[in-house]
């Protein structure tokens, strides 16, 4: 059978497409950019008409469109929704949701979600939006080969929505005709994240992770103002490499540039690696048909074990808070989740396993409007993204310290010193409770 008739045998309404899911199912959502938002809002149809009474969801970082659909408050009795990382969109969903158990956390690191969705999570159903088919009967998985392209070859059933919008991207992105159960196709433009600019303290912590960034250094950027702000930085370094989690808009003009080229790596030169895109229409059109640009699943892309082979592999992630012993929170606020553990402890230890390699945790010192610190004596409510003995160096505003091969009281007292000037003397006689000698 050729190609084209085993497409046409295949494509079917949102409404028939569906009907390959069961009642009281696992259904696995691709993420973020890669949520299907016509089958979302098909199986919320179904929902309200009791075709479903019951549905588990698994996803990372929710879409508006599944906040919209999914998960809503009419709904809430018939999903048990479980995210391996919040977007500020599952954070507003759920505090609408009449019941928090509605929604869930599960924590993992990044290059294990593949597995546990495969195989301590039975994978009924993975529904997902791919690029339109080639002449070879291939869709791309696009911006998000992540823990797709780790499910859309176990799930039980897989359904692809196709968008002319959605990039096509080599690398481990490409899925055959043969490979799925349905097709619709439903073309929206696909979700864009905002820019937005530095603060004048995102830029000021930004400038001294850049100074300590060397031409010829492997990059990895994670989410947040610091990351983009240090990128936005390196316009005058050569011969970068990109061995990242996310690529981003930042990343965009330095590869037009040449800055960033892969000359230099240790490990697959000249290619830009990702796992998941998030940015805007500019850069989903700079990645469709881009040779350079290769997706590859996160239990790949961020497995320490790779991630190591590039000598000088650079690592900058955000935090919420750290504590005096060099423990990073980087996933809960007051106790309740903020967003995930994602990939942070990954890259961390992959970067320090390298040669020459740096992990950097950014943050701010104070929270809300200077009233709070962000070194705190210790952590609360249990989330421990990074521990004490992965951090390496910690930066705020007020400086850069690196942690490894301190003792806990010199830990503490170089933490207070890049701490707020305002918090310095309390956080002073909290090491001192803890029996620190600072």
């Amino acid at each position: 059978m050729d190609i084209e008739t085993l497409y046409r045998q295949k494509l079917k309404s949102a409404d028939i497409a569906c009907d390959v899911l069961e009642d009281k199912q696992n259904l696995i959502l691709g993420m973020g950019v890669a949520m299907p938002p016509k089958l979302l809002s098909t199986i919320a149809e179904k929902l309200q008409s009791d075709v479903f009474t019951e549905l588990n969801l698994y996803y990372m970082h929710g879409s508006k469109v599944l906040s919209e659909t999914l998960l809503t408050p009419e709904l809430a009795p018939k999903i048990r929704a479980r995210s391996l990382f919040m977007s500020g969109y599952d954070r507003a969903a759920l505090k609408r949701l009449p019941d928090r158990s509605s929604m869930e956390f599960v924590p993992s690191t990044f290059h294990q979600v593949g597995r546990l969705l495969t195989e301590q999570i039975d994978p009924h159903c993975f529904m997902v939006t791919v690029s339109p088919m080639d002449k070879h009967g291939y869709f791309s998985l696009g911006t998000n080969a992540d823990y797709g392209a780790s499910v859309i070859r176990k799930a039980h059933n897989i359904v692809v929505e196709v968008n002319e919008n959605m990039p096509r991207t080599f690398g481990e992105c490409s899925v055959h005709i043969s490979e799925v159960d349905a097709v619709i196709e439903y073309y929206t433009p696909l979700t864009e994240i905002p820019s937005h600019a530095p603060s004048e303290t995102d830029i000021a912590i930004a400038g001294l992770i850049a100074a300590r960034i060397n031409d010829g250094d492997t990059l990895q950027m994670g989410v947040g103002g610091v990351p983009s702000a240090v990128l936005g930085l390196l316009k005058n370094h050569q011969n970068l490499g990109l061995h990242s989690e996310l690529f981003c808009p930042a990343m965009v003009e330095l590869i037009q540039s040449g800055v960033i080229n892969g000359k230099m790596k240790s490990w697959m030169q000249h290619k830009h690696i990702f796992t998941l895109a998030l940015g805007d229409k500019a850069m989903y059109d700079f990645m469709d048909d881009n040779p350079s640009i290769v997706g590859y699943p996160a239990s790949w892309v961020n497995n320490p074990s790779i991630i190591r082979k590039n000598n000088n592999m650079v690592s900058v992630n955000a935090a919420i808070e750290v504590d005096l012993s060099g423990q990073i929170n980087a996933e809960q606020i007051a106790g309740q989740p903020f967003s995930g553990t994602g990939g942070q402890l990954d890259f961390v230890r992959g970067a320090y396993a390298s040669r020459g390699g740096r992990s950097f945790i950014a943050l701010n010192s104070t929270a809300k409007k200077g009233t709070i610190s962000r070194i705190v004596p210790c952590l609360e409510g249990g989330a421990v993204t990074d521990t004490r003995m992965d951090t390496h160096f910690v930066v705020t505003e007020y400086g850069c310290v690196n942690l490894k091969g301190l003792s806990l009281s010199q830990r503490a007292k170089a933490l207070i010193s890049i701490s707020h000037p305002d918090f310095r003397d309390e956080l002073a006689r909290a090491a001192y409770l803890q029996g620190l000698n600072i």
